[in-house]
């Protein structure tokens, strides 16, 4: 039965609808004095990833993870225990040193096309409104984590029933946008 399939704490009981006119909130790590990162803007592109990269809570097959404008990421507590999990990593995911608990996302290459958006995991939030998840990205990959593979149908069927279209790759408009940004930058439009 796919219900009984936990994608993530967030996303298990249903999806929750954004708030109108919500502008973001104060993100914290599960640290007893937390790093904390305040975020002025709304998310977009929320989704459920199943790639071996981001941050999952403990028992996730999935992470929650959305995007925001880079310059609406403001570190303003305990940034001094921040740490790059990986420096040679297209998205440096900045960590808590402590916990572990990953905290935004930065892509440096000014040539990628999200560059200017920081990658966010809103669970981290105790303010509601944040957009909802839209869809799930990158579901194969969860077999790379320990997901056994003869239950990926079952893990699949459970995100459709949770309203999240499973891909192996991100949405069809996030592809979209990427291959129109390698087409201006090759001249072709």
């Amino acid at each position: 039965m796919a219900s009984a399939i936990s994608i993530h704490p967030a996303i298990d009981h249903g999806l929750k609808p954004a708030r109108e006119g919500f502008a973001g909130g104060t993100l914290k790590c599960k640290c007893a004095d937390p790093v904390v990162v305040t975020v002025t803007a709304q998310s977009a592109h929320n989704h459920a990833c199943g790639c071996s990269k981001c941050w999952k809570p403990e028992g996730a097959l999935f992470s929650q993870v959305a995007v925001v404008p880079r310059d609406a990421v403001k570190v303003t507590a305990n940034g001094h225990r921040l740490r790059v999990i990986d420096g040679a990593a297209t998205i440096q995911r900045h960590a808590c040193s402590e916990c572990g608990v990953h905290m935004y996302g930065r892509i440096e290459d000014s040539g990628h096309p999200f560059y200017g958006l920081d990658f966010i995991h809103t669970e981290l939030s105790d303010e509601e409104g944040w957009s909802p998840p839209e869809f799930a990205a990158f579901v194969s990959s969860i077999i790379e984590t320990g997901a056994d593979p003869e239950q990926m149908g079952a893990v699949r069927a459970r995100l459709k029933e949770l309203g999240l279209e499973p891909y192996d790759c991100l949405s069809p408009p996030l592809m979209d946008a990427i291959a129109t940004h390698v087409a201006k930058a090759a001249g072709k439009l």
